[in-house]
């Protein structure tokens, strides 16, 4: 194994400027700039759409109702008998299941009177 192999990336760097020490104080700040610049860009693309998603399914979850078909997180469909403060009893086709509020997927509001009709 070659010792020049981890600090390869040095070699992109350029060479430190001595002469001119706003030259290194200049690139410094292009360097922290363009770190925050990507925080910002990474905040903006994956961050803030995530935390829009998860306040939109916390209003869903507290605006359950008796008769809303739901979806699932296993991929299951059913109907809302009664909604509890962490839970819902939901009849899904013939069985009536108690399920974990968290594990509802999507909301379709409505008075359904079958949930596996299909």
């Amino acid at each position: 194994m070659s010792d020049f192999a981890a600090p390869s990336f040095f070699a992109l760097m350029p060479p430190p400027n001595s002469a001119d020490p706003n030259a290194a104080k200049s690139q410094t700040l292009m360097n922290v700039g363009m770190i925050v610049v990507m925080f910002v860009v990474i905040w903006v693309v994956v961050l803030r759409p995530q935390q829009k998603r998860a306040k939109e399914q916390a209003t869903r979850l507290k605006s359950l109702k008796s008769g809303d078909r739901i979806t699932f997180s296993t991929g299951l469909v059913g109907v809302v008998l009664t909604v509890k403060e962490h839970t819902l009893k939901v009849q899904c086709g013939d069985s009536k299941l108690e399920i974990l509020k968290t594990a509802v997927t999507d909301v379709t509001a409505g008075d359904n009177a079958s949930a596996g009709s299909n």
